[in-house]
């Protein structure tokens, strides 16, 4: 079975390099590949990173800071924090650019890091741009690493307001909401165009048998949701690499979903989801 990565990190900092040796790899293209290859995995999706450089004073597309790879596709991501009504138009000029851009799949947005909240009106231009080019919107949904950041911002209950007012643009809660994981079932019942991620619940380098000890109550609750949820088209495989072994969570997010229905979570979700990705997939 062919597997889509649809949420991991791709850029060189020391941090990252840090994660990728404790999860067992190398922040590297080589290591990432290697460990693509030994679960089939033939494409991810990068999620443009917070920081780096503004560009003209404007909040400009955040990418990874280096080259991807061939079988890598990204999200640009927005500093929400960095917008302003006086340089609105400059960043929308530069966001139309990333957007058009063939390896661009999705806009991806960081609320609980970025102090505003997902219905601020100058979000709404940005919105509305990912929606004319059939772009799906990333949004960090959840806890959040260290304690600079807001946590009302980043609870899935605020993207169901931003799902009603923009039916017609799908949107991915990333980390499923966690540890909101009812909440987040919650939204994507209601919602037709809001789909969760799998990625990120633990971090480090195990034998599935060794998460499934430790994180067992917490798997067996993901499942519970997922159960209650009862629409895994809704549902993508993603890891949040470089902070988990990757063949390892292969086989950990395996044991939550029913056999029959691990082709959609692997691959065929994020084809549609993002349909940017699977024609790169098509074409390279």
């Amino acid at each position: 079975m062919n597997i889509i990565d649809a949420h991991l990190h791709f850029s060189s900092c020391e941090g990252f390099d840090r994660s990728a040796e404790a999860a067992g790899h190398r922040n590297t293209a080589e290591s990432l590949k290697a460990a693509f290859d030994a679960r089939s995995i033939v494409l991810g999706i990068v999620m443009g990173e917070m920081g780096g450089e503004r560009i003209d004073g404007t909040a400009a597309p955040r990418r990874p800071n280096r080259p991807l790879p061939t079988f890598l596709v990204y999200c640009a991501g927005l500093e929400s924090r960095e917008l302003n009504a006086k340089t609105l138009d400059r960043s929308l000029e530069l966001f139309d650019a990333e957007f058009r851009k063939p390896d661009c799949v999705g806009l991806k947005l960081y609320p609980g890091y970025n102090p505003l909240p997902l219905n601020d009106p100058l979000l709404e231009p940005f919105l509305e741009l990912a929606e004319h080019y059939d772009l799906p919107v990333v949004i960090h949904t959840g806890e959040l690493a260290g304690t600079h950041g807001l946590l009302k911002y980043s609870h899935p209950l605020t993207v169901d307001e931003l799902a009603v007012r923009h039916p017609g643009l799908r949107f991915v809660m990333a980390h499923y909401g966690n540890p909101w994981i009812v909440d987040a079932t919650a939204v994507a019942q209601k919602n037709p165009n809001v789909y969760l991620d799998l990625s990120g619940f633990a971090e480090g380098n195990y034998t599935p048998e060794e998460f499934l000890a430790k994180y067992r109550l917490h798997m067996d609750y993901v499942r519970q949701w997922l159960v209650y949820l009862d629409n895994y088209s809704k549902v993508l495989y993603g890891t949040d690499w470089p902070l988990i072994n990757i063949p390892c969570y292969v086989d950990v997010i395996r044991t939550l979903i029913p056999e029959e229905f691990q082709e959609q979570v692997f691959f065929s979700n994020a084809c549609r989801v993002f349909p940017k990705a699977e024609a790169h997939l098509r074409n390279r």
